[in-house]
C-alpha cells in the first residue's frame, strides 16, 4: 500500500506534475481514483448551478467559461494519463503542481464565488 512499482522504480515521468492522476490511481486504486473524478464532478455541477442561477448574462458566461476551463483541463489531464490522448503539459486542476495554473484556478474559483455571492445581493 502506497509503494507503487511505477513510482518508486520511476517509470512515470513528471509524477508531480502531468502524471499525478496515474500516481493516484496506482496508490489508492479504482476507489481513490473514482473518488477525485466525484469530487471533480461535484465542482463542475456546482459551477454550473451558479452559472445557471446568475442574475445577469455575463455571470452566466463567465461561471460557464471557468466550468469550462475545469472540466476540459480534466478530461485532457486524465485522457491523457490513461493513454487515451497524446501526452501534453496540461496539470490536473486543483491536484496536480502547476505554477500558473493553480494561479488561474484560483482566479477562476473567485470568480464563481463572486457570482454565486452576488446571486443574494440587493433583492
Amino acid at each position: 500500500f502506497l509503494n507503487g512499482t511505477q513510482t518508486r522504480l520511476h517509470f512515470l515521468p513528471e509524477q508531480h506534475t502531468d502524471f499525478a492522476f496515474s500516481v493516484l490511481a496506482e496508490e489508492w486504486g479504482f476507489v481513490g481514483a473514482g473518488c477525485l473524478l466525484l469530487l471533480y464532478l461535484f465542482l463542475i455541477l456546482w459551477g454550473t448551478h451558479i452559472a445557471m442561477n446568475s442574475k445577469d448574462k455575463f455571470g452566466t458566461i463567465i461561471a460557464l467559461g471557468v466550468v469550462a476551463i475545469v472540466f476540459w483541463q480534466t478530461v485532457i489531464n486524465v485522457g491523457m494519463t490513461t493513454g487515451l490522448l497524446p501526452v501534453v503539459g496540461i496539470p490536473l486542476v486543483l491536484f496536480s503542481y502547476g505554477g500558473s495554473s493553480i494561479l488561474s484556478t484560483m482566479a477562476g474559483m473567485g470568480l464563481l464565488m463572486n457570482i454565486s455571492m452576488r446571486r443574494f445581493m440587493f433583492q
